[in-house]
């Protein structure tokens, strides 16, 4: 028989449950503003890709028309940064996406990418 009993204490499971929680709420609030940067990253590549010749407002509508489609809302089409390389058009863009975890705690994340493939992770 055995003198000791193996297991977790209510300590030990109030303290893992509470790390838990802290990891999934984190989670939680930070995945949908990565979601939201890889979609509007795909974005400009493909305006970049199809708006070839076009012009400055030309971009900047289809930019209006697709984020109308695809739920962008932290990137207007003023906050695009379109310009010429070798012939051809790069589109870019950066943002801080400020997030409330709970009482006065936060997180930012900064965002930057453009259509030439060149992005920076957040921070």
């Amino acid at each position: 028989m055995r003198n000791r009993q193996l297991g977790i204490s209510l300590t030990g499971l109030i303290v893992g449950a509470f790390i838990l929680i802290i990891v999934l709420l984190l989670g939680m609030k930070t995945l949908p503003p990565y979601l939201e940067f890889f979609t509007a990253k795909k974005m400009i590549t493909i305006i970049a890709n199809e708006q070839r010749g076009g012009s400055v407002l030309d971009i900047r509508r289809a930019w209006q028309l697709k984020t109308a489609i695809e739920n962008v809302e932290s990137i207007s089409e003023k906050d695009l940064e379109i310009t010429k390389e070798a012939g051809e058009v790069v589109i870019s863009f950066a943002y801080r996406k400020d997030i409330h975890l709970f009482g006065n705690v936060g997180v930012y994340l900064d965002f930057k990418a453009d259509s030439k493939g060149k992005d920076e992770a957040p921070q």
